[in-house]
């Protein structure tokens, strides 16, 4: 697996997660202030492994990791609502 596709996995998880506390703030109030969260999508192992490694190279003395285990990630799906086009003919 590339940098980049590294990259853009943990970015799509790293949006998620975010939202995923939004919409349950208890889950926010668990994670200890400064902590290395880790992702670990159960459907990716190959990526796990990758961010467990990473986190070992990151990781701070003292610090508490919080390692986030991911069973799945639903479809994505828009959230938009009246919808209309307006198709303009060509001149």
């Amino acid at each position: 697996m590339t940098e980049e596709e590294v990259f853009v996995k943990n970015l799509i998880l790293s949006t998620e997660f975010d939202r995923y506390i939004l919409e349950h703030p208890d889950i926010a109030e668990k994670i200890p202030l400064n902590a290395q969260i880790v992702f670990l999508p159960e459907t990716d192992p190959e990526l796990s492994k990758i961010n467990i490694e990473m986190a070992k190279k990151q990781h701070e003395k003292g610090q508490i990791v919080v390692y986030v285990r991911i069973g799945s990630i639903a479809p994505q799906l828009s959230r938009l609502t009246k919808v209309n086009l307006e198709v303009a003919t060509a001149t």
